[in-house]
């Protein structure tokens, strides 16, 4: 919007673009502030709209996209692209469907650390709904590993590097860690994430440990995370193996509402959520040798287990209601 004044017939008219003002309104001036018609008290007329904001903010982003001018780090990290296009979208989840709360956001550590919490839910929304709680209520972005499966689907795997996050393995966790980066971990793997309603909220077998050896060697706390809300969204009830066999998928889940009602059975239940975090398990008493202990690996991943175990059970007490 622009304001151009010219001087003439009447001293102190001013001509106003985007929008224009009529000249024939009453007094010559067009409409005043306060009366019908006219700008808000002391809104400036020349400021532009929530909408014509919103509207250069979404140019300049395509056109950064177009020209090649934003960043992406060695991961495949987009920082811009995730803070607007993907967190967004899960945002709108995360607000008024699942309506999720955050305890313990003070065990959040500044630099390097690895958040270990649970994993459930058929499809795997409870690791978007962590992504937004750290993002918006900590200040982090926190660096999900994800299984094989999720980088050998195309557009998956992309947009899950889009995001920040990146494959399951030593390596790039170590990478991350040494940047003071926070690594996510769900050691349940897809054994929690496709595990029947029936054993909703009980932890399964936290693999080989190999999370607890990363964190020895990277010299990182430990900080345990229960996710309570995930279970309900899409209640398993069987299993068809050969169509997952088939599709070479871990499981195909059979829900109340899929397969049944087709597409509209992928709608999630909303489930009222509860995110937790525990205190941070510090490791300094161990030496970085430690790592290639098997028992010492077994001891601390058993203890892991245990605490988010723990934490879970409480947090599902404090929650109460599933849809309340």
């Amino acid at each position: 919007m622009t304001m151009d004044a010219h001087s003439g017939d009447d001293e102190g008219a001013q001509v106003i673009r985007l929008p224009a003002v009529r000249d024939d309104a009453p007094g010559g001036d067009g409409p005043r502030g306060g009366e019908p018609g006219g700008e808000a008290p002391g809104k400036d007329p020349a400021e532009p709209g929530q909408f014509e904001r919103a509207l250069a903010s979404g140019l300049a982003f395509l056109r950064r996209r177009l020209s090649g001018e934003y960043e992406v780090d060695e991961f495949g990290f987009d920082p811009e692209f995730n803070s607007a296009v993907l967190l967004p979208l899960a945002r709108a989840l995360y607000e008024h469907w699942f309506r999720v709360e955050i305890d313990g956001l003070e065990n959040i550590p500044t630099g390097g650390a690895l958040l270990v919490a649970n994993h459930s839910g058929t499809i795997p929304l409870d690791a978007l709904m962590l992504s937004v709680a750290l993002h918006d209520h900590a200040d982090r972005q926190v660096r999900l590993l994800g299984a094989d499966l999720v980088y050998q689907i195309p557009l998956l795997g992309h947009l899950s590097r889009k995001a920040g996050h990146t494959l399951a393995c030593h390596a790039d966790a170590a990478r991350l860690l040494s940047k003071g980066e926070l690594v996510g971990v769900f050691p349940e793997g897809y054994k929690g994430v496709g595990k029947p309603f029936s054993e909703r909220y009980k932890l399964q077998r936290f693999g080989r440990g190999g999370f607890v050896g990363t964190a020895l060697r990277a010299g990182v706390p430990i900080v345990p995370c229960a996710i309570v809300g995930a279970e309900e969204i899409y209640p398993k009830i069987a299993d068809l193996r050969p169509l997952a066999r088939l599709l070479g998928l871990p499981y195909f889940p059979v829900t109340p509402t899929f397969p049944l009602l087709g597409p509209a059975g992928l709608i999630p239940l909303p489930s009222k959520w509860v995110i937790r975090f525990g205190e941070p398990m510090t490791l300094d008493e161990y030496d970085e040798d430690a790592a290639d202990d098997p028992m010492t690996v077994f001891e601390l991943t058993d203890h892991v287990r245990e605490n988010v175990q723990h934490m879970l059970y409480e947090t599902l007490l404090r929650r109460g209601p599933a849809f309340l």
